[in-house]
């Protein structure tokens, strides 16, 4: 079997189901501007056939994509440098998708901790997407023989499916057709959590809108809720070794740290010994002279939302470009007549 040296190229997507956060915009969007500029074909994608694994109002759904695409667009991404469009105009990912649900294994689907989290006890009445939707998202990512996945921490686990699936088929075929993916987990926020329980991810999906930042968040309310984000009564360490036991505060250091493109360790080195109440205000400063613009950028894209589905029809033809002939050699191994 001859091997195939493929082209780096970057996927990754996020599902329009519901307003974006300060997670997806430390945990992807920032590290997916990050990736157009190193000079490799970078890919992303509004996943909306993720979003109705669970039942979604086709208004709020339509909303909520374009919402997305603004703000890849506010946050720095370039729809001349970068692929934007969303999932659901390029049928490949569906047909490719079924193709990886039979090459994956039941077993391997029953490991997945995100399905479990998900459905928690109700597994019996939940659809059935939302249990074989890591085979979508393996197609999602192999349709574009993409080497590198940019993700948050607790998608690791999908793009591991992904390479299994990468590998069996190859190994099937007798073939070296689909990269096995690398995912790119990096920075300092690749996990941002809520901020009122240290322990928990920051969610759209939480109750309290205190527990988050919003990207539509306007300054005010972006500074109120970090003035009111959980802590405790101890001053900040001088090293990342003191943030053990910590969770709200080794939370506010690492937001601080990404949103200033530094470490964490260098953020302590410079307010070690503060407490809080001292701490708090600079990081308020900074998440608004970062944040507040995108969010301007991003009410000013949503009254014009024919520009912004003119740019995901534009990307949509992109993706299809790179994705029909990729499906279409699938088809070739497989044995299907075309």
């Amino acid at each position: 079997m001859t091997e195939v040296v493929h082209t780096p190229r970057v996927f990754s997507g996020i599902q329009p189901s519901g307003g974006l956060t300060l997670g997806n915009y430390l945990g992807a969007i920032k590290r997916f501007v990050g990736m157009q500029n190193q000079g490799i074909e970078t890919i992303y994608c509004m996943v909306d056939l993720h979003a109705i694994t669970v039942w979604q109002d086709p208004e709020k759904l339509r909303h909520a994509t374009r919402e997305l695409c603004a703000g890849y667009i506010a946050a720095g991404l370039d729809a001349e440098k970068s692929i934007l469009f969303n999932q659901s105009q390029v049928a490949a990912h569906a047909e490719l998708g079924w193709i990886f649900s039979c090459v994956a294994r039941m077993g391997w689907l029953n490991r997945m901790t995100q399905f479990k989290d998900k459905a928690g006890k109700n597994r019996e009445k939940v659809s059935v997407g939302l249990y074989s939707y890591p085979t979508l998202m393996a197609a999602d990512i192999l349709l574009y023989h993409a080497t590198h996945v940019p993700v948050g921490e607790d998608q690791k686990q999908h793009v591991e499916l992904t390479r299994d699936i990468a590998a069996k088929f190859n190994h099937d075929y007798k073939v070296d057709f689909f990269p096995i993916t690398e995912p790119v987990i990096e920075g300092e926020a690749t996990r941002v959590m809520s901020l009122r329980d240290g322990s928990k991810k920051m969610s759209k999906s939480d109750p309290s809108d205190k527990s988050r930042i919003n990207m539509t968040d306007d300054a005010d309310t972006i500074a109120g809720k970090i003035r009111k984000a959980k802590t405790d009564a101890d001053a900040l360490p001088s090293e990342v070794e003191g943030l053990k036991g910590r969770p709200e505060a080794k939370n506010l250091i690492s937001i601080y740290a990404s949103l200033s493109d530094t470490t964490m360790a260098n953020v302590l080195s410079d307010v070690g010994g503060k407490q809080f109440s001292e701490f708090k205000p600079m990081l308020a400063d900074l998440a608004v002279s970062k944040l507040s613009p995108i969010a301007d950028e991003m009410a000013r894209l949503m009254q014009e939302p024919d520009e912004i589905d003119a740019i995901l029809r534009k990307g949509a033809d992109k993706a299809r470009a790179i994705a029909d002939p990729i499906l279409a050699q699938t088809k070739d191994i497989l044995g299907m007549v075309r």
